[in-house]
Order: C-alpha cells, then structure tokens, then sequence
C-alpha cells in the first residue's frame, strides 16, 4: 500500500513538472490566449456582477452596495403583464426559424462552393456572400422602405402580375417571412464559412474512392459531405440555441418601431422592455428580464446538449 501510495505521489510531481516544463517551452503560445482571456474576464465575466441589480431597487448613485434588496419585485414588472408569454413565444418562434432556416441554408451554400470547380468564380461568390454581414440592420431598414411602401418595388411588381398589393407595415403575419429572408441574405453567407472549412478538412481520397465505385456528385455530398459534416452542423446549433431568448432588438427595431400594428408577431422581449422602461427607466427591471433570458438560454443549451450527446456523442459540446 505505501508503495503504491508512493507510486500515485511520484506520479503526480511528475505530471505537475511536465506541465511546468511545457508552460515554459510554450510561453510564447500561451501569451497569445492572454488578449483573449482579458476580454473574456472583462466583458463576459465582471459584467456578471450586475445580476445583483435584479433582486435590488438599485440606485445608480448609492451603487451595488448601498441599494435595497426587494426580493423578486422587479420580476414582477414582466410576469405580471399580460403581455410577457406573447413576447416569449414571439421570440422563441423567431429565433427558431433563424436557426434551422439560417443552417440550413449556410451549409447548401457551403456545399454548392465546394463543389464549384471554377476558383476565380468561386473567391467572387464567397465575397458577395459574406458582404452583408458587414451591413447594420439599420441601413438594411432605411433601403428597404424603397421595396416594401405601398408603391415600393415589390407591390409594383405584383401589380404588374395582377396581384393585390400588401400593406407591410400595417400586416403582422408577413413580418415572419420578411424577418426570416432577411435572415438568411444577411447572415448565411458569412455562416457558411464554417461549414465550408469543415467540408473541406475531409479526406479527398474518400470522394476518389467513392468516384471509383461508381458514385455521383450527389451521391457523394448525401452520403460522404453531408454525414461527415454533421458534428459541425449539430455543435453549431447548439451554440445557437444558447441566445435563442435573446430577441434580436437591432435587427427588429429598425423596421418596427413603435408601430403597434405589427407588434402581434414582430413583439420579442427585448423590444417590450424597451417600450416598457422608455417611460419609467428602473435598471433592475432591466437586470430581471435579462437574468429571465440568461437562465432560460441556458436550460435550452443543457437540454440540447444532453439530446446530443444521447443520440450522437461526438457532436456534444461537453
């Protein structure tokens, strides 16, 4: 026993020298992570500090502190309304449609620009993809009154077909859409990139062997780019799915406002504490509603990180 007692000691000073020793040989290495770490500490982790603003009546000028503690009141600002499961459902709704159709458009296009074999096409494709990542919602807002005013471009357009014009922006039930195409021509391109880096860290030889026997380009991408991708599919889902409380204010307001026609199905959570606080501002209702979104999105992560790793470990994130 005090052999192997002596055994387990010498074991673990040894193993305590290595990553000692590796920490040296790799400084370098490891002060690259340092700005990483600092922004993560700064803006991800202090800022935790502040959920204490959700049981207090916080005063900004007596601080943390000072402030008194009021239990679950500032709670009651949002559950207490007769609004706040319409707005929950709005903005669960939303973001579900902007995960499954945003993945499931980034990886068509990722697999369409694999398959391209002209590069010079190939390089303009991407970059005309990936640039509206790079527009604000707000600019999209301002150029989009030109397609969807009474006489924009699209009602002209379906005019000329013989259609009936539609009124957007006094129409809730066609914001849906109109979030989701917008959705998917801003974001899928710059999402693509991922899946394309994942297509093409596979193996050529399994497409040359898949070649010999027989198979098509598309029997190719179902059965080998498509399997071979899914983890990265799965873990970005995931990773998605922790902010899909979080409703998209900057994307949203721009196009809504205060207009409260639309609000039946443009109305997130985000957008009513706006609403609610513009009038009477109190940072612990604030603090509340985002405490609210922070624990539900991640219930949401565990719960599908724990279908994932039932039904396809590989693609778990822990």
């Amino acid at each position: 026993m005090e052999d192997k007692n002596n055994a387990t000691g010498t074991r673990g000073v040894c193993v305590n020298r290595l990553k000692k020793n590796d920490f040296v040989k790799n400084a370098g290495r490891y002060s690259l992570l340092l700005p990483s770490l600092v922004f993560m500490i700064v803006f991800a982790y202090l800022p935790m500090f502040g959920i204490v603003m959700a049981f207090q009546d916080y005063d900004p000028i007596a601080g943390f502190f000072a402030s008194d503690f009021n239990g679950f009141a500032n709670f009651r600002f949002f559950f207490a309304s007769g609004e706040w499961m319409q707005v929950t459902l709005n903005t669960l709704y939303l973001n579900a449609l902007f995960i499954l159709t945003g993945m499931l458009m980034s990886v068509f296009l990722a697999v369409i620009m694999s398959e391209l074999q002209s590069k010079a096409f190939t390089r303009v494709s991407q970059t005309l993809m990936t640039l509206p990542n790079f527009v604000s919602w707000a600019t999209v807002a301002m150029f989009s009154v030109a397609f969807l005013k009474a006489d924009g471009i699209i009602n002209s357009a379906i005019k000329l077909v013989g259609g009936t014009p539609i009124d957007f922006y006094s129409n809730p039930d066609v914001w849906v859409e109109v979030f989701v195409i917008l959705r998917i021509w801003k974001s899928a391109g710059w999402n693509s990139i991922v899946y394309m880096a994942a297509i093409l860290g596979i193996d050529k030889s399994i497409y040359e062997a898949a070649t010999i026997d027989g198979a098509s380009r598309v029997r190719c991408i179902f059965s080998i780019t498509l399997p071979l991708i899914k983890n990265t599919v799965v873990l970005m889902t995931i990773m998605n799915i922790g902010s899909i409380f979080k409703g998209d204010f900057g994307m949203i307001y721009p196009f809504v406002g205060n207009n409260t026609e639309l609000l039946y199905t443009t109305d997130v959570i985000d957008t009513y504490v706006l609403r609610a606080l513009s009038t009477f501002p109190n940072y612990g209702e604030t603090a509340a509603v985002g405490l609210y979104q922070s624990v539900m999105g991640f219930v949401f992560v565990i719960v599908s990180n724990a279908l994932a790793k039932r039904y396809a470990p590989e693609s778990a994130v822990f």
